[in-house]
């Protein structure tokens, strides 16, 4: 997956992906545009009116909601790009000796979700070299490890300061019950009651639970002054999305390395904790 890069577009992000293909152009480009064989690997059901300016819908195969875009670039064989609601989809093909090259530009305005989406489309992407290959599509054996590789490869368990607050934003790979446990252990904390090991850093003192919302919201006061807040919203896919805030370090770059460190234990015991 070497060949996976993120960039910054303005205020939005695009992933990009190479795949070398063993396969012509002309029979990759029906895989990518004609229904019965689209269908077969892209995560939803896709309708496209093969024309610029041609409505995309795509269709969520087990019932939830579905969406719509619009194609923007369209010269077969050889590049079809459209915009899956606000997410832009652009997929080019070069011929080869061996077959062809196939990259796909996915950009969105989640930077902090492109970890997942890389993720996503390598798994696509290998269900599609499946039907050209004319076997059965298997499902992915292990999401977890390739989605942790993006998030350090892409910097995203960075954190940044801003106005004096250092916060960290990262996607994690269980859902929001899964992350509360590992933060809190089994009992939620009340207002007033001792902050949770789980949620601090010896570096930085705490002091008392000031907001507790299961699942949701863990905040506390340090003895040095400011407070630190986890939060724990929707993300990407059936993973919870994690915001860490430090307000007032004394120590910036301090605080930047210690809960760097800490969210990258807690991922990892998230993602050590079995599905369902």
């Amino acid at each position: 997956m070497s060949n996976t890069t993120l960039r910054s577009e303005g205020d939005r992000a695009a992933v990009r992906l190479e795949r070398a293909l063993r396969h012509p152009v002309e029979k990759v480009w029906r895989a990518l545009t004609e229904p019965s064989h689209l269908n077969r690997w892209f995560p939803f059901d896709v309708e496209p009116e093969l024309t610029v300016g041609g409505t995309v819908r795509f269709v969520d195969r087990s019932g939830g909601p579905s969406g719509k875009g619009t194609i923007t670039d369209l010269e077969p064989p050889r590049l079809i790009a459209y915009y899956w609601e606000e997410d832009h989809l652009r997929w080019e093909l070069s011929p080869t000796e061996e077959g062809s090259l196939l990259v796909l530009t996915h950009t969105v305005a989640d930077r902090f979700g492109t970890a997942s989406f890389a993720t996503g489309w390598h798994a696509c992407i290998d269900g599609l070299e499946s039907v050209l290959a004319g076997q059965p599509v298997q499902p992915p054996s292990d999401m977890d490890a390739p989605h942790e590789e993006f998030v350090t490869r892409f910097g995203l368990d960075e954190g940044v300061v801003s106005d004096g607050t250092v916060r960290f934003e990262r996607q994690l790979v269980r859902p929001a019950d899964v992350a509360w446990r590992a933060l809190v252990g089994p009992q939620t904390p009340k207002v007033g009651d001792a902050a949770p090991s789980g949620a601090t850093v010896s570096n930085f003192a705490p002091g008392p639970v000031t907001e507790s919302r299961t699942a949701q919201v863990l905040e506390y006061r340090l003895r040095a002054g400011g407070t630190v807040r986890w939060e724990l919203g929707q993300g990407t896919g059936h993973g919870a999305r994690l915001v860490l805030t430090h307000t007032d370090p004394a120590r910036q770059s301090e605080a930047l390395a210690v809960w760097r460190d800490r969210i990258a234990v807690l991922a990892a015991e998230i993602r050590a904790t079995p599905r369902g």
